[in-house]
């Protein structure tokens, strides 16, 4: 994997794929879908890391008729994403990922037939929305699939394999001393990645963006060690003074109060009409 896009700029996202088999634009295809980074630490009964490299490298061997494709996320677009003012959850961003993957085996002239998908959130809903998107082919969405179908196991190897580089190889953008790179896999459940977390957090900055803020982990400590802060907002005691909507309408401006910009609203500033 060709990770050098993500290292000059892992603020957003990258896409890595495989060549397209020549076969796979001929023969009826089917497509699994898998995603890592957000579950618990990897039990004992799960692959290792080196067994999931050997198993991604024969996989790379059989590239006459096998081939991937996946989106990297980065902490950062996903804490942007969920923290925003306009919502947009992490299943929703999930989900979203998982079409614009099958559009683009699509758009690459793949003859998909079938999509197997390990499900986010309540499978029911999410293969229905898959199967309204994509009407031709037939989704299957299932919890624990990548313990079900070959194809949905393939694709959670490379989701798992793509995440480990992209943490192993991380490229901090900010300018931090004594830096510990020994964070461990990043999984709540793991010891090191807590130790790791209190030890580089910022009292008022919190984390680099390495770590995702919207996680409840990051929350958590955050919330114990780091400073509180109050923002201020627009006052809300006199709210007459705003006026109703239908009132820009009137004729006469004059029946339309004006309030002076937010800026001199905060700072108590008025206009001085003499000096």
């Amino acid at each position: 994997m060709d990770f050098r896009e993500l290292e000059r700029d892992n603020m957003g996202r990258c896409r890595l794929n495989s060549p397209v088999p020549a076969v796979c634009r001929k023969e009826p295809c089917v497509l699994g879908v898998d995603e890592a980074g957000r579950g618990p630490v990897l039990d004992s009964k799960t692959l290792s890391e080196s067994e999931r490299d050997r198993l991604f490298a024969k996989m790379e061997e059989d590239g006459d008729f096998v081939g991937w494709a996946l989106d990297v996320l980065s902490p950062n677009l996903i804490s942007t994403s969920m923290l925003g003012r306009v919502k947009y959850n992490l299943n929703s961003l999930s989900h979203d990922t998982a079409v614009g993957l099958v559009q683009h085996a699509l758009d690459q002239g793949v003859k998909v037939v079938q999509v197997f998908v390990d499900t986010v959130g309540l499978p029911e809903t999410y293969q229905e929305r898959l199967q309204q998107r994509f009407p031709s082919i037939e989704v299957t969405v299932k919890a624990k699939a990548d313990a079900l179908y070959p194809v949905v196991s393939a694709a959670s190897i490379c989701a798992k394999v793509a995440r480990d580089q992209a943490v192993k190889n991380w490229q901090f953008v900010e300018k931090l001393q004594d830096l510990d790179t020994n964070y461990g896999s990043g999984y709540p459940n793991d010891p090191k990645t807590k130790v790791w977390l209190r030890k580089h957090v910022e009292p008022v900055f919190g984390f680099p963006q390495f770590v995702r803020f919207s996680w409840r982990t990051a929350q958590s400590i955050l919330e114990k060690e780091a400073e509180s802060i109050l923002w201020e907002d627009l006052p809300t005691g006199d709210q007459e003074g705003l006026g109703r909507i239908t009132s820009y309408f009137n004729e006469s401006p004059r029946n339309c109060p004006h309030l002076p910009h937010r800026y001199f609203q905060e700072r108590g500033l008025e206009s001085a009409t003499t000096l």
